[in-house]
C-alpha cells in the first residue's frame, strides 16, 4: 500500500506535488493498482490523500491524474478539469478511482473544481533487452513462483538470450531469488 499527501494554500501546488510524488515512486513500481482511495479537503488549504492498494502479479504502467480549473459555475469548472484529466491520461487508461472536489472562494466569488483520477494503462511493447536488473528479476520471480521455485524448468541460455546477458547473471538472478524466497517460506 502507498500513499501520497500533500496540504497547501496553493490548490495547484498539491496538485504538482502529489503527480510528481506518484510519478516518482510509481514509475520504478512493478505491479498495478488493484484499488484507490482519493481523500480531498478545502478550507484555508487543500487537503489531497491519494492511497494506493498495489498488486504485483501483472505490470501495468500506472498514475495519479490531478487537475484544476475554474469556471462560471460548478458545472462549468468541473467540465473543464474533466477535459484536462482526458487529455492526461495515456491511450488505453483505465479509471480505477476518481473524485470531484468544488470549492467557491468566498470574497471573488470564483468556482474552482479539482479533479483527481487513479489509472493503469498497457504498458508500450519494449524489447526484454531494455528492462533493468529489477525489472528482469522480478519477471523471472513471477514466473518461479508459478512453477513453485523450480529452476529446472527454465531455460536458462534461451532466458540468457531474451535478456541479452549471460548465463551467469541469469543464474545469479535465480540463485538471489531463490535465497529471498527461503527467508520468507
Amino acid at each position: 500500500m502507498l500513499t501520497f499527501q500533500h496540504d497547501s494554500a496553493s490548490v495547484e501546488d498539491v496538485a504538482t506535488n502529489i503527480v510528481l510524488k506518484s510519478r516518482e515512486i510509481l514509475s520504478h513500481r512493478q505491479g498495478f493498482i488493484s484499488s484507490a482511495k482519493i481523500d480531498m479537503s478545502f478550507g484555508a488549504f487543500m487537503n489531497l490523500t491519494v492511497t494506493l492498494v498495489i498488486d504485483d502479479r501483472h505490470n501495468m504502467e500506472k498514475g495519479v491524474v490531478v487537475e484544476h480549473s475554474t469556471g462560471k459555475n460548478r458545472e462549468d469548472a468541473i467540465n473543464n478539469a474533466v477535459v484536462k484529466v482526458n487529455g492526461s491520461l495515456p491511450d488505453g487508461a483505465r479509471v480505477v478511482a476518481f473524485d470531484v472536489g468544488t470549492y467557491i472562494t468566498p470574497v471573488t466569488r470564483r468556482t474552482y473544481a479539482v479533479v483527481v483520477a487513479v489509472y493503469n494503462a498497457p504498458l508500450q511493447k519494449r524489447d526484454l533487452s531494455e528492462y533493468s536488473l529489477g525489472e528482469r528479476r522480478s519477471l523471472l520471480k513471477r514466473v518461479l513462483r508459478e512453477f513453485d521455485y523450480n529452476p529446472k524448468v527454465l531455460n536458462i541460455s534461451e532466458i540468457a538470450r531474451v535478456f541479452g546477458v549471460s548465463r551467469d547473471s541469469i543464474y545469479y538472478d535465480i540463485e538471489q531469488i531463490l535465497k529471498e524466497a527461503m527467508k520468507k517460506g
